[in-house]
């Protein structure tokens, strides 16, 4: 390790998430690409190059996750990108099985809650840190949560909810936390979505990489603020 930055993404082997790790390699932090599969990781740095390193984590996995802190020690910027869509967009509150929401909250609420409990506290330590979750405009309530995909939009919502926890737990400590939506993008996710997953990480590179005295605690896309 040299003493260039350090950016650890979730959710990094594919789609959005690798797009984030090759767009912060190409800022010059070094990126710790993680996975739920350890060889899918090691794979996709070793095609991001030599500033790449691919570890394990599973986000619903309290020993993946300390694990993965345990090997890769200190980082300076964590990007929470690991989530699931389970739902098609036609659902509704009344009827979506409480199984599927549960499994969505698990994942992208709890999921990104555990891995910023492992890595924020050493940042809070060394008095630098910046921390990006990727959220979503269906779990805004300035929008209205999106009902077809119900547990998704909760799960977004309450991830807004955890950022500003986060922020206002870690003011003034030189850790700066923030939440962006990337509108559509076309991943394997949403697979018709708008914007491409390099024009997505721009937003998600930016939000990584505020300046000491940047905003935290906001829901954003690029310089636009957004409301909850």
């Amino acid at each position: 390790m040299t003493d260039r930055r350090v950016a650890l993404v979730t959710g990094a082997n594919r789609g959005l998430g690798r797009a984030v790790a090759a767009e912060l390699l190409g800022r010059g932090l070094r990126v710790v690409v993680t996975a739920r599969d350890a060889a899918a990781a090691a794979a996709t740095a070793r095609e991001l190059g030599p500033d790449a390193e691919g570890f394990a984590l599973d986000v619903t996995s309290p020993k993946s996750v300390d694990r993965a802190r345990d090997a890769v020690g200190p980082v300076d910027v964590l990007v929470g990108n690991a989530g699931v869509l389970l739902e098609d967009g036609a659902g509704d509150p009344l009827t979506v099985p409480v199984e599927v929401v549960e499994r969505t909250l698990t994942v992208n609420l709890l999921g990104s809650w555990r891995v910023a409990q492992a890595f924020v506290p050493a940042m809070v330590e060394r008095g630098w840190g910046r921390v990006v979750f990727v959220s979503s405009g269906t779990g805004s309530f300035s929008n209205g949560l999106f009902t077809g995909s119900p547990g998704y939009a909760v799960s977004k919502a309450g991830l807004n909810g955890l950022t500003q926890m986060l922020a206002a737990a870690t003011e003034g400590t030189g850790v700066l936390v923030n939440a962006v939506n990337p509108g559509p993008t076309r991943t394997r996710m949403m697979p018709h979505g708008r914007r491409t997953a390099g024009e997505a990480a721009v937003d998600v590179a930016d939000a990584a990489l505020l300046p000491d005295d940047g905003p935290t605690g906001t829901f954003r896309r690029g310089e636009q603020v957004l409301g909850w």
